[in-house]
């Protein structure tokens, strides 16, 4: 299972988590990424994993 956007192909990021103490220790920033079906010029419908972005995108030049 990947995560990564089926449009804009945004992925995950490795940052670091600091702690008070100034402790750095690596993790990751994932995308926030929504399933939904998505209806091509064909007439067809199709289930994509976007992030929350380019949903707001879509709705928006709709």
């Amino acid at each position: 299972m990947s995560r990564v956007c089926e449009i804009s192909g945004k992925g995950p990021m490795a940052g670091n988590n600091v702690s008070h103490a100034n402790n750095k220790t690596k993790r990751k920033f994932l995308p926030n990424l929504r399933t939904v079906r998505v209806t091509l010029e064909d007439g067809t419908t199709k289930k994509m994993k976007i992030s929350a972005k380019e949903l707001r995108t879509m709705k928006k030049n709709t």
